[in-house]
């Protein structure tokens, strides 16, 4: 049934869109490895703790925009990156108030946790909207859904998006202690780009201990970025990005939404890109479309897959996952500010294992483990 199910969708789907579809198709899609033995799995929820980070009404942030006090925590908080740094979790998580016309302005919190599960938060934002020349790119929306590496000078290298209210923009900043951050503006920063719609950039790294060092492939570093499509840049100093395009001047996409399946109507970068002995390793969070999607979800569910690389040629994809790894199945996963979602975002390398944080319906932030150890 479900393989019925799947060609009567790419029936319908490509006969509707037959120009995209036929654009999209550049990269193959629906690879996939007869082993998953290089994909990250399983992961536990540590249902124990969940949810392990909540709103808090008691923190108090003078905003220097507003020039007026703001509880930046009240509302939500969600969708956070994580390092270890002596021996502890930091947690960069997005957070919201309740002022404004966009339901809340997000910035950027730090929480520290020795254990994994228990964190404590420090009192105001470490990362937010300020009078720079950000502000025209960040107010009042605000700063939201950090991912970070390191580089091997040991800068924090984060990529977030800013978000005017209109359109969302995939930013850049980096730190040496992940408390005081240097903005370096827009990651597609061309006049082609820069006012057009762009997300979630996971650049491409290497495992170094409980470190993740951004890494060099062909001369260039290379980030995966997108929320529909995936998409890639490069860059040569970790600073200064160029999209990758085709021949005719377009985005190449990497991997595509698929009819019939848990990604069907987006697909959108999960943690950073993990460099293996066999590929790039791509967490990745999805949609589930109203139509032509995985009939075992309801509608609209933010669920992950997993995605394999070439390790020499990071445009290619070799395998995926046929299947989501990770889905909304908590009550606090099912209902908060928007509804059946878990988005993974942070990912560490922590007493032997790895430790996944994650949004949870854009309210909350929980946390899974595994135990594998990738080869």
């Amino acid at each position: 049934m479900k393989k019925f199910l799947i060609i009567l969708g790419m029936c319908a789907f490509f006969v509707q869109c037959k120009n995209e579809s036929s654009q999209k198709q550049e990269i193959p899609q629906n690879t996939e490895s007869s082993s998953k033995d290089w994909a990250l799995l399983p992961f536990v929820k540590t249902d124990s703790v969940n949810p392990v980070l909540l709103p808090d009404s008691t923190l108090i942030f003078t905003c220097p925009i507003r020039q007026t006090a703001v509880k930046w925590v009240q509302k939500d908080v969600f969708n956070p990156a994580t390092v270890v740094r002596n021996d502890s979790i930091f947690m960069i998580f997005r957070a919201e108030d309740i002022i404004g016309k966009y339901a809340g302005t997000s910035r950027l919190g730090l929480a520290v946790s020795t254990d994994g599960f228990h964190f404590s938060k420090m009192p105001e934002p470490v990362f937010y909207p300020d009078n720079d020349s950000m502000e025209k790119y960040e107010w009042e929306g605000g700063v939201e859904d950090p991912r970070i590496v390191e580089s091997e000078d040991e800068r924090y290298i984060m990529t977030y998006t800013a978000y005017d209210g209109k359109v969302a923009r995939l930013c850049l900043a980096s730190s040496q202690d992940l408390k005081n951050w240097e903005k370096h503006g827009l990651v597609l920063d061309s006049e082609k780009y820069r006012d057009a719609w762009s997300k979630s950039g996971a650049i491409v790294c290497k495992q170094v201990g409980n470190r993740f060092v951004a890494q060099k492939i062909n001369g260039k570093y290379w980030m995966y970025w997108g929320d529909t499509d995936l998409f890639m840049a490069n860059s040569d100093d970790l600073i200064h990005w160029q999209a990758v395009e085709k021949m005719d001047g377009s985005l190449l996409r990497v991997l595509s939404p698929r009819p019939g399946y848990f990604d069907s109507r987006l697909v959108e970068s999960g943690p950073f890109a993990l460099l293996t002995k066999q590929g790039i390793l791509l967490i990745y969070n999805s949609m589930n479309a109203t139509t032509f999607n995985d009939v075992t979800l309801t509608e609209d569910t933010y669920s992950a897959g997993q995605a394999l690389f070439d390790k020499e040629n990071p445009v290619k994809l070799i395998a995926r996952t046929d299947e989501n790894f990770f889905k909304p199945d908590k009550p606090y996963e099912l209902v908060g500010q928007v509804n059946k979602v878990c988005f993974l975002e942070g990912l560490v390398w922590f007493k032997d294992k790895w430790y996944l944080y994650y949004g949870t319906a854009d309210s909350k932030i929980a946390v899974a483990t595994c135990e594998k150890v990738l080869r």
